[in-house]
């Protein structure tokens, strides 16, 4: 089971959001972020922070770093690690099963992630045999998309997706976040898109529309046991 930071807003948490760092961060990087949310409406929500395995890194000089998987070029579309993918999303999966056994029901969970996060959510939640909340995808992609398709849950075929991208990032260009959107639109899915007049970041405005879809997805609390 991956490391994890978790906060709990109240006892019982009836929701769970699983937030996934970007390369060479860890668990804590979206703490901050994901403390500017306001979801007292939802009742109490437990966040799951996990931490990336090290690994050397490629596109880095081979530099060891928290990473979900390796980068091996800047073609982020020919050149994918397959292994180490298909590895953190077997890891995540468990994650979701783990909330799952502690009480949370899988529609009351939401993946999202930022950068390569963002790729592992979209990734994870596509293929997780029952239907989650939603994921969200920050500044990132859809990997593996020849066998996104085919390798998609039937519970999840019209998962609804949250997807923001900066118009002026460098690292991951608009464009490939455009296309995972696309693709992701032509495969049947409601995905609410955004994009800002920001790098490869987070901004206010951002958090502030993900906090309203999150509402909007969630609705009223769940009810106790």
């Amino acid at each position: 089971m991956l490391e994890t930071h978790v906060i709990e807003t109240g006892p019982n948490p009836g929701t769970t959001l699983i937030v996934l760092h970007g390369l060479g961060a860890d668990g804590y990087d979206f703490v901050p972020i994901c403390g500017e949310l306001d979801l007292k409406a939802l009742g109490a929500v437990r966040y799951v922070f996990p931490h990336a395995p090290e690994r050397s890194v490629t596109i880095n000089n081979g530099h060891v770093m928290r990473a979900w998987y390796d980068i091996l070029g800047a073609d982020l579309v020919r050149r994918e690690d397959e292994a180490g993918l298909r590895e953190s999303q077997q890891q995540l999966a468990a994650l979701i099963d783990r909330e799952r056994e502690r009480g949370v029901a899988a529609e009351r969970i939401v993946v999202m992630g930022f950068s390569q996060g963002c790729a592992m959510a979209l990734m994870t939640a596509l293929r997780y045999p029952q239907r989650l909340g939603g994921a969200v995808g920050l500044s990132g992609y859809v990997p593996l998309t020849a066998t996104t398709a085919a390798e998609r849950a039937t519970a999840n075929a019209d998962l609804p997706i949250f997807m923001a991208h900066g118009r002026q990032d460098g690292i991951v260009p608009l464009v490939r976040g455009t296309a995972s959107r696309d693709a992701l639109v032509a495969l049947g899915h409601d995905v609410e898109w955004h994009d800002y007049a920001m790098p490869h970041s987070v901004c206010m405005e951002e958090i502030q529309d993900l906090n309203a879809w999150l509402l909007k997805l969630l609705g009223t609390p769940p009810a106790l046991p």
